[in-house]
């Protein structure tokens, strides 16, 4: 349920997060937003970072290196620049804007993301988001997969000065591409001054973050590098002088989840063998890669 105004009317939004700020190395900076004490997840998903927009120059060194992960996917998604997935499965896959890269960890993945070689010498523009969706628990210990989607793959459309793309999930009679283990819904949305979007009220929990831009929802304004978690009756979204802000939710959690580092489970105890298996090195080797990020004190 939403919370109440002075008046005893209902309200829109049921949280508003503020980014944390998050160094990756290097000094790359993310901000991040989940997990939140207001919040550990919408729907599946349990981490939300966004990046960027960042201008990478060749003496810059934002290249994250090998690290382990289990009981989640990692969704990354980049409105500019390139940077190229490797992980222990052998696949070497380039990211580029508008796709989606969806990786399984289940029991066990190690990758790794990097600039591309023909941008070693060049200024670019970096600019994206990465999420987690922590796998049911009747899948964390899957087979770890990967899988690419190219932008031209999925769903885009235009409509009353909004430029839309369903990343994951079903809307408005599309469907992506993109398997998922729960319904699950993540959806770009460009707009333009004073556009407005109907939000689905059937897409289970639901988080609308403000990439740039200003925007209100139901009437309550949000700020730029916001997220607001809404409430079960928030019914539309505008644009008030142009903007560009995601959709996030789906199925709620089949139970709490224990997140440390880059590893998401429903058992302490798994998280704690994943651990003695990273610094004894037990773990798969990304073929070619020869660095590793160590467990953090």
């Amino acid at each position: 349920m939403g919370g109440a105004n002075p008046f005893g009317l209902p309200m829109p939004v049921e949280a508003l997060v503020a980014p944390r700020a998050k160094d990756l190395g290097g000094g790359f900076l993310v901000r991040r937003l989940l997990p939140a004490s207001a919040r550990q997840a919408v729907g599946p998903f349990v981490f939300f970072d966004h990046f960027g927009p960042v201008t990478v120059r060749p003496a810059d060194n934002f290249d994250v290196r090998p690290h382990p992960h289990i009981g989640l996917a990692t969704v990354t998604y980049l409105f500019e620049g390139a940077m190229v997935h490797r992980d222990s499965l052998g696949a070497v896959q380039r990211i580029e804007p508008g796709a989606i890269n969806w990786m399984t960890a289940g029991r066990g993945i190690v990758h790794s993301e990097r600039r591309p070689e023909d941008l070693a010498t060049r200024e670019y523009a970096l600019h994206g988001l990465q999420l987690w969706a922590a796998l049911p628990r009747a899948f964390e210990e899957a087979e770890p997969a990967f899988a690419h989607t190219a932008a031209d793959d999925l769903p885009q459309w235009q409509a009353d000065g909004l430029t839309l793309r369903l990343l994951v999930g079903d809307w408005f009679d599309r469907r992506s591409p993109v398997a998922t283990h729960v319904p699950t819904l993540y959806l770009d949305a460009l707009a333009e001054e004073d556009a407005a979007l109907a939000l689905p009220t059937d897409a289970g929990q639901r988080a609308l973050y403000v990439v740039e831009g200003d925007v209100a929802v139901d009437g309550q304004a949000i700020a730029p590098y916001t997220m607001a978690v809404l409430a079960h009756d928030a019914a539309g979204v505008r644009a008030q002088r142009g903007a560009r802000f995601v959709v996030i939710g789906g199925a709620p959690l089949d139970g709490p989840r224990f997140i440390h580092w880059n590893y998401v489970s429903s058992s302490r105890e798994r998280i704690e063998r994943a651990k003695d298996d990273w610094r004894a090195q037990r773990t798969p080797k990304i073929p070619g890669e020869t660095e590793w990020i160590p467990l953090p004190p």
